[in-house]
């Protein structure tokens, strides 16, 4: 396969984009309510662990994705099976995002739009992009991230002229409970997903550098969601957060300042729909990649097309309705994702150290004879 190479910069942006993806979806049925802000905190604080995880499999195997790892430490046999649980992940991941962003299309938008119109449009252009390459990915995105993050910037900024400081009291008056539950559902989505990432490292121009990319965009993107979750607190309350779909967009909507700044949410729409672009071709490349991998063939870009429309595909019929997708989002995919986020990446790492301790052991006993 054709070797592509990005910048650390372009890796990091790459992340960030990736984080930013999510944040549509995020807000919505929080038990934490108006402490919020802690639970990003700790959830950052809790995958930090699990990040050095993926960066140290990185950096004992430089120039591989996780998919080649996996093939190396248990071969081709057991090794392929564990890239085709990621795979899964990925393709699934990535059906979940098309799904999330055409009911938000749906909803807020386009309301009278028959669902599929949506679907197909953002899917064509991620294929497209996944034909290009990720070197013309990284391109894009150190074009238009800072965009899209001074976009954002603005409308949390005009948005604090609706702001009710009071909404963030009383701090903890619910205990500890409510905030974990929300940090471990924050773990999963968005902050572990990033294991898809992992999977097309090996284009990464200083995989050494592995954990710094990691934890550079973890840290941005947490600064952003605490910054838009507080911001929908300020707004709208905690209570009527968890009684809407997508709090973020009601919150900018409120905007209102003269007659020569309003209906900003277009603005930020074009932001989420940017990140899920980016996010959506990520996972996209993730599972072409691994395909090609697993069946040993010359290029991925071969699968992307017939993987993306099965992707859209998949899409359509995932969920009966808007009630369903978010019951899924809230109460099941962080259990479901587990066993892909920290699980298998873990036992893969103990692997990896294992084997690498054996065949040091055998090189010493081979020169001491």
């Amino acid at each position: 396969m054709s070797k592509e190479i990005i910048s650390s910069r372009q890796g990091v942006l790459i992340i960030l984009m990736h984080f930013i993806g999510s944040l549509v979806m995020v807000g919505t049925d929080i038990s934490a309510k108006q402490n919020v802000w802690i639970s990003v905190i700790l959830s950052l604080a809790m995958s930090l662990p699990v990040l050095l995880i993926y960066s140290k499999l990185l950096t004992l195997y430089p120039g591989k994705n996780l998919f080649d790892i996996a093939i190396e430490i248990f071969g081709n046999i057991f090794g392929k099976a564990i890239a085709l649980l990621f795979i899964l992940y990925s393709f699934h991941l990535g059906c979940l995002v098309i799904r999330n962003f055409s009911e938000y299309i749906n909803v807020v938008s386009l309301p009278e739009t028959p669902q599929p119109i949506s679907i197909y449009f953002l899917g064509l252009l991620c294929i497209w992009m996944c034909k290009a390459g990720i070197e013309v990915l990284g391109r894009w995105v150190s074009l238009i991230t800072p965009i899209l993050l001074f976009i954002l910037a603005v409308a949390i900024i005009l948005s604090l002229t609706e702001a009710h400081y009071i909404n963030l009291l009383p701090v903890m008056y619910d205990g500890v409970k409510p905030i974990l539950i929300t940090s471990f559902s924050f773990l999963a989505f968005p902050f572990l997903e990033v294991v898809v990432v992992t999977m097309l490292f090996d284009s990464f121009k200083h995989g050494s550098k592995a954990f710094r990319a990691f934890f550079i965009s973890a840290a941005i993107g947490s600064l952003i969601m605490v910054l838009v979750l507080v911001r929908n607190v300020l707004v709208l309350g905690s209570e009527n957060i968890n009684q809407v779909f997508f709090p973020s967009m009601l919150a900018v909507k409120t905007i209102n300042i003269g007659v020569f700044l309003q209906r900003i949410e277009v603005a930020v729409s074009i932001v989420f729909i940017f990140g899920a672009f980016v996010k959506i071709s990520i996972c996209l490349m993730a599972a072409s990649v691994g395909t090609a991998k697993v069946f040993n063939l010359d290029s991925s870009k071969y699968l992307v097309a017939p993987l993306g429309f099965l992707m859209m595909s998949m899409a359509s019929i995932l969920y009966g309705n808007i009630m369903e997708m978010f019951d899924w989002a809230s109460n099941i995919y962080q259990y479901y994702a587990l066993p892909f986020q920290i699980i298998i990446p873990a036992v893969i790492l103990i692997s990896a150290q294992i084997k690498i301790k054996v065949q040091s052991k055998k090189h010493k006993a081979a020169a001491g004879k």
